[in-house]
């Protein structure tokens, strides 16, 4: 077949008989996907109708677009290597700058990344509280950066959820005393105070944006009564012309409150869980090559006219590639923070070395407890 010509790698080290079975369902995917596509391009001008009769539909070109405005990325990532002896864990944030307007000339002091390296006792539990440290160093970077638009890769609910897990288990039995657990507490008062900045969005000189890749949304669905078959960005992508954006409308709240675990000041308590009980979702499709791209936002930037319009115009400045389908400073943060978890055997292998040098012993038995678990593939 064709798909073995272009890489005889394809399906790595599976049995021909599980391809060959793979292969033959795979003909009635594509069926499948393909007449639930069919059934939305035959009821998109259905869509539309729906989503100008309740206003919801608008053009950048309404907007009084600003210079472009300077723009950042912030992401992370975190991965955790399982040895024979210990566990390695490893955190980073980065913030990456976006494509600069020929105008500025503001200057942003280094260091422009946190990280988190440490071997840990095995445990089930580090990776959670792991991601807990990424969540807080993302919130740190996001509210230091001086740019006009920060955008935040995920939602701008995801760092209550994973700091309320992170910070659940940190505090239960023996976890207390992992050390990736008390990188937590030292960090998640800044933490706080960081991301009820960002999600309070108190400034109207700066905006902080949650652009989630994945999502299950379905706000502006339920109001047409689109039905469960997608969510709004999957449909939205098909329904939105290049230029069009919905109406910033209410985010989709969980059925029990917004609840915090763990103890902070009052004030931060307060902004963070007003600012996600009034939490606004609009969508926003700047080119032809880019999906229906969902956009967060604080209420009081959602209400003001200007502010998105810097929104936009920031998101279609930093879209102005075909082939990169998100802002150019979230897909190059995208990029470097997923290598981490690529580069963890490296940072091993030093780790290792240093081991050999200052054993006095039989090296191969250094060797074998610095063994990974899983089997090690071809990089």
């Amino acid at each position: 077949m064709e798909i073995f010509n272009q890489n005889p790698n394809t399906f790595g080290d599976l049995p021909q008989a599980l391809i060959n079975e793979l292969l033959e369902k795979s003909q009635g995917v594509g069926k499948t996907l393909f007449d639930a596509f069919n059934n939305v391009q035959k009821k998109k001008s259905q869509f539309r109708e729906g989503l100008k009769k309740l206003e919801l539909l608008r053009r950048d070109t309404d907007f009084d677009m600003p210079t472009p405005p300077t723009t950042c990325g912030i992401d992370g990532s975190c991965a955790k290597e399982e040895l024979l002896s210990v566990d390695l864990l490893a955190a980073a944030a980065v913030a990456l700058e976006g494509l600069i307007p020929p105008s500025e000339k503001r200057y942003w002091e280094e260091p422009r990344h946190k990280v988190f390296i440490k071997e840990e006792n095995h445990s089930p539990e580090t990776y959670t509280i792991l991601r807990g440290v990424m969540i807080g160093y993302e919130q740190i970077l996001a509210e230091k950066a001086p740019h006009d638009v920060v955008f935040i890769d995920g939602s701008l609910t995801t760092p209550l959820i994973h700091l309320n897990q992170a910070l659940s288990m940190a505090k239960s039995g023996n976890n207390k005393n992992l050390k990736v657990s008390k990188k937590l507490f030292d960090i998640i008062s800044e933490s706080l105070t960081a991301y009820s900045k960002t999600v309070g969005n108190i400034r109207s000189d700066k905006l902080w944006v949650g652009m989630p890749k994945y999502t299950t949304h379905r706000e502006v669905g339920a109001m047409l009564n689109w039905g469960q078959a997608y969510d709004d960005r999957a449909l939205l992508t098909l329904v939105l012309t290049a230029g069009e954006l919905t109406k910033p409308i209410d985010f989709e709240q969980p059925e029990q409150p917004w609840h915090l675990s763990f103890e902070s000041s009052r004030k931060d308590i307060e902004v963070i869980k007003d600012a996600l009980s009034t939490l606004k979702v609009m969508y926003y499709k700047p080119h032809d090559w880019t999906p229906a791209l969902r956009i967060e936002l604080n209420t009081s930037a959602a209400a003001n006219d200007y502010q998105i319009a810097m929104v936009l115009q920031a998101i279609k400045y930093q879209c102005s590639t075909p082939g990169i389908f998100e802002p150019y400073p979230l897909f190059i943060a995208d990029r470097m923070a997923k290598s981490l978890g690529i580069a963890l055997p490296a940072f091993r292998q030093v780790a290792t070395r240093q081991m050999a040098e200052d054993y006095s012993g039989d090296i191969g038995e250094v060797l074998l407890s610095m063994q990974g678990y899983r089997t090690e593939k071809d990089r």
